[in-house]
């Protein structure tokens, strides 16, 4: 396995490769494990699971497209995923598991190109989980929290 460190847009971002199959290469950023389709390689790619939802990070190194996402760090729990609008860092946390939300209320604040914007629940219920902490960097998608 070999580990790399970036830094794009002043966030750092450690990156594992762990495994190089034709085109496709097996990393971790951040913890967060991707399959990375690399372009130049004429070997054709191996059959690739079904993607499952996860956490990821904003901006990933240079020529590494996330193919099939893994799963989430924290587990979630049962509900409905609130995911993520676009790529940033998560700023704020406003609930904590187990606090009932309203549809429109504000449950977390995710900066993304230097704004901040206000992440709202889409559903009345209660926080099941919460699949990231403050200073997190994630992709569009990713899951966030999980109301049930």
């Amino acid at each position: 396995m070999k580990e790399y460190k970036y830094k794009v847009n002043g966030v750092e971002y450690k990156v594992n490769i762990n495994a190089v199959e034709g085109n496709i290469a097996k990393v971790e950023v951040n913890g967060v494990a991707y399959e990375v389709q690399m372009e130049g390689r004429t070997a054709a790619p191996k059959p690739v699971a079904a993607p499952r939802p996860a956490a990821s990070v904003a901006a990933a190194p240079a020529a590494s497209k996330p193919a099939a996402p893994a799963p989430a760090a924290a587990p979630t729990g049962a509900g409905k995923a609130l995911k993520a609008p676009l790529p940033g860092v998560i700023n704020d946390i406003k609930v904590a598991v187990g606090t009932p939300v309203k549809a429109g209320q504000t449950v977390l604040i995710l900066e993304a190109m230097k704004m901040e914007n206000e992440i709202n629940a889409e559903c009345d219920g209660t926080v099941t989980s919460i699949a990231v902490n403050k200073g997190d960097s994630v992709m569009e998608g990713a899951v966030l929290l999980t109301i049930g």
